[in-house]
């Protein structure tokens, strides 16, 4: 893959989803453009529909997401403890992005209106987002 930002100290986020990796990262790209990427088993894994994505990628301008559908041995749990903060460029942009990322669910602001400096949001994968003016 040609990753522009190879080379160059850019934050991440990893997040496990297991079982539809592929579909987030899909979803995700739809919001903030960028380049997809995905390894996967060569075979079908005991519990996988399809064959699982081992590493996923999407590099966009915005933002740099990397997954997976494996988990560890513990599994996945889902909780308030992440939040991917992303600073936009004005409260026009913002309100796209709040749009795409709430993919036609009722909007929930967490406590916050859109007028706020900050407004949260969870998407369709209850992946919250901390959306920053």
């Amino acid at each position: 893959m040609n990753d522009p930002n190879r080379g160059k100290l850019v934050s991440a986020i990893f997040i496990t989803f297991s079982g539809n990796c592929r579909k987030a990262l899909t979803y995700y790209q739809t919001c903030f453009g960028g380049v997809l990427q995905f390894e996967t088993f060569e075979k079908e894994l005991d519990g996988y529909r399809e064959s699982p994505v081992v590493s996923g990628s999407l590099v966009s301008e915005y933002i740099t997401i990397h997954g997976s559908d494996l988990v560890p041995n513990e599994g996945r749990t889902l909780g308030n403890y992440l939040s991917i903060f992303l600073h936009c460029r004005n409260s026009r942009d913002r309100h796209a992005l709040i749009e795409k990322l709430s993919f036609k669910r009722p909007l929930s602001f967490a406590g916050h209106d859109e007028a706020s400096k900050l407004v949260e949001v969870t998407d369709a994968f209850d992946v919250r987002w901390v959306l920053s003016v």
